[in-house]
């Protein structure tokens, strides 16, 4: 068994879409980066590599490739997932909370949920998403970004 643990955060910005869990949240702002600036994938993504013991998302997919500008970070999940197969790990569970002032997550957590099961091939009950907000304290409570945290358990088969 392996643990990892990843963190994000980006900045929000107007003129780009809201995107987080591979879900498109009706909002006035978005998230400033090089591909979707998926906050929650990009902390998934980085608990799976560290768990794993593969480095980072930026050794994978550097913020200076062309290839990744505007992708769908379900995408670089999906990618990773098959790097976690080819190394022979399985995903016990995800646990990831998203720390936002605004908008409010919850009603979208289902279907986070349900994008990352099905990128993942992973069972729906294997991930576990929360949302909070800093109780307007720091960058995330005066809404100039939004950061989310995972924390991954995989482990090898034979």
């Amino acid at each position: 068994m392996r643990v990892g643990i990843g963190y994000d955060v980006h900045q929000l910005t107007e003129g780009r879409p809201l995107v987080i869990g591979g879900v498109e949240i009706p909002w006035c702002k978005g998230l400033a980066g090089h591909s979707d600036a998926d906050v929650l994938i990009h902390a998934i993504i980085d608990a799976l590599l560290g768990a794993a013991g593969l480095g980072d998302i930026g050794r994978h997919f550097p913020d200076n490739d062309d290839a990744f500008h505007d992708i769908s970070s379900l995408v670089l999940l999906q990618q990773v997932g098959d790097m976690l197969n080819r190394e022979s790990f399985r995903i016990v569970n995800i646990d990831a909370v998203i720390m936002a002032q605004n908008p409010r997550m919850l009603p979208y957590i289902p279907e986070m949920i349900n994008h990352i099961s099905a990128v993942l091939c992973i069972d729906k009950l294997c991930i576990n998403i929360k949302a909070t907000t800093t109780e307007k304290l720091g960058f995330v409570g005066r809404e100039e970004g939004i950061a989310a945290q995972a924390v991954t358990l995989i482990e090898n088969i034979p």
